[in-house]
C-alpha cells in the first residue's frame, strides 16, 4: 500500500523518508479514530423535538372466548343493580326523621314487575333501600318485601317501567360440575360495574348464615367476590343466574380466591314465597325442643340413654300434636316428666337441632314421614305429615 505522497513533503531521503511517512499516516489514523469514537460516546439529548405517535398495530379478531365474555357482560349487565340500604334515625330532641346510608351490595332484577333480589345482609335490618340501575339514572326507592335470614336472600320492589326491568335468565344448580366456568357481576368497593371469572372449585359446601344457620350445596368459587358483590348474581357461561354471592373466605374482607354462593335451586324456591307473602314456609312438625346442652346434662345425670332432640313443648293441633309427640310436662305434684326424645326421621339420625334441620330440609310441608323417638327411654316410632312452618313464626332457636 503506498501512502497518497500530495500528504508529505518529499524529503528525497530515500527509505527513510518513507518511513517517516508510514508513521505519521498511523498516528493520522489513530487521531481520526479516537475523534469519531468521543462523538459516538457524547450524552445524546434527553427530548427529540421531532418524535411522532408509533404506528399501530393492527390486532386482529378478538379470540372466541373473549367475544363470548364480552357478550355475556353487556347482556347480563342491564339486569344487575346496585343496592344500599336506608336507616332510618329519630331525634329523640326535635323529632326530626332523618334517613342514613346503611348497607350496600348488588342485587338483580327478577321480573319486570319491579322485584330485586339480594343478600338479606345487605339490608342489615333496614325495611328501605336505594336501587341504582345499570342505566345510571338516579335511584330508585325500595321497599322490603320479605326476607329470609336463614337463607341469607332478601326480595325488594321498586316502582319503574317494566320495559327499564330486564329479568335475569334463571339457571339450575343441581347439575353444576367442579371446574366449570363462572361470571360474576357487581359492584364492588361501590364501583360501577365489574366482571369477574373464575371456575367452580367446590360444590355442596356449608356456611353460616347472618342466624347461624347452615346454608347446605353452597357453590365455592374463586372468581373474585369483594364487599359490593355480596347480592349479585353468580353465571354460567350461558348467562344464566346460577347462585347468589354471598360471602367470602378472607380475615381482611379482600377476595382470597375463595367465594361463596347461594345455589339457584333455592333462591328459586325461596324467592317465590317472599313475593307471594313476604314469608318463607318450611317443613315442620310443630315443637319446640330443647338446646343441646339440656340433654348433654340429661345424659351426665343419667336420665337420658342416648342423643337427640328433646321436645320441651308442642304446638296445640300441630302435625306432633296430632301424631302423639308429647311435650316436657309438670304434674300436679310438681314432678317434671322430661318430653319425647326424637332420634330419628326416616333413616336419618337426628344427634342436635342442626341434624333436625338438614333432615327437615329433605321433605316438602304435605310430605308424610317417620319419626323415632324415646319417651321415657322406651323406643316408639310413629308417623305424622309435614306443615308448613313460617320462617318468622319460628324462634329462630329451637321451633320446629
Amino acid at each position: 500500500m503506498r501512502v497518497p505522497e500530495f500528504l508529505f513533503h518529499k524529503s528525497g531521503k530515500g527509505r527513510s523518508g518513507s518511513a517517516n511517512e508510514w508513521l505519521i499516516f498511523i498516528l493520522i489514523l489513530l487521531l481520526t479514530l479516537l475523534y469519531v469514537q468521543s462523538i459516538n460516546n457524547a450524552p445524546k439529548p434527553l427530548h427529540d423535538p421531532d418524535v411522532i405517535p408509533r404506528s399501530i398495530t393492527a390486532r386482529g379478531d378478538l379470540a372466541e372466548d373473549e367475544k363470548s365474555q364480552i357478550e355475556l357482560f353487556k347482556s347480563v349487565s342491564p339486569s344487575v343493580v346496585f343496592v344500599t340500604s336506608i336507616a332510618v334515625n329519630h331525634n329523640a330532641f326535635n323529632m326530626d326523621v332523618t334517613e342514613i346510608p346503611q348497607g350496600s351490595g348488588s342485587g338483580f332484577i327478577w321480573n319486570m314487575d319491579g322485584y330485586i333480589v339480594t343478600n338479606a345482609h345487605v339490608m342489615q335490618q333496614s325495611s328501605k333501600a336505594l336501587v341504582y340501575l345499570a342505566d345510571n339514572s338516579a335511584p330508585l326507592e325500595a321497599n322490603l318485601v320479605g326476607i329470609s335470614t336463614d337463607k341469607d336472600i332478601a326480595v325488594l320492589k321498586v316502582k319503574a317501567q317494566a320495559d327499564r326491568m330486564k329479568p335475569i335468565m334463571v339457571g339450575s344448580s343441581n347439575d353444576l360440575q367442579v371446574g366449570q366456568k363462572v361470571f360474576a357481576i357487581g359492584n364492588p368497593f361501590g364501583l360501577d360495574q365489574t366482571l369477574t371469572t373464575g371456575v367452580i372449585s367446590g360444590l355442596g359446601r356449608e356456611i353460616k348464615s347472618p342466624t347461624g344457620e347452615k346454608i347446605k350445596n353452597v357453590i365455592q368459587t374463586d372468581a373474585a367476590i369483594n364487599k359490593g358483590n355480596s347480592g349479585g348474581p353468580l353465571l354460567d357461561s350461558a348467562g344464566r343466574l346460577i347462585g347468589i354471592n354471598t360471602a367470602i373466605y378472607s380475615p381482611s374482607g379482600i377476595n382470597a380466591g375463595i367465594g361463596y354462593a347461594i345455589p339457584v335451586d333455592t333462591v328459586n324456591l325461596i324467592v317465590p314465597q317472599l313475593i307471594r307473602s313476604g314469608l318463607v314456609d318450611r317443613p315442620g312438625f310443630g315443637i319446640a325442643i330443647y338446646s343441646g346442652s339440656y340433654v348433654e346434662e340429661f345424659i351426665r345425670k343419667g336420665i337420658l340413654k342416648r342423643n337427640g332432640v328433646l321436645v320441651s313443648d308442642v304446638i296445640k293441633n300441630g302435625s306432633a300434636d296430632i301424631a302423639g309427640i308429647l311435650p316436657t310436662r309438670r304434674t300436679a305434684n310438681g314432678r317434671i316428666i322430661l318430653g319425647d326424645l326424637i332420634t330419628r326421621i326416616e333413616n336419618v339420625e337426628i344427634n342436635n337441632y342442626q341434624d333436625l334441620l338438614k333432615a327437615l330440609d329433605r321433605f316438602n310441608a304435605g310430605d308424610s314421614i317417620s319419626v323415632t323417638i324415646y319417651r321415657q327411654n322406651i323406643k316408639k316410632v310413629v308417623n305424622l305429615v309435614l306443615q308448613p312452618l313460617s320462617e318468622r313464626s319460628l324462634n329462630r332457636n329451637q321451633k320446629r
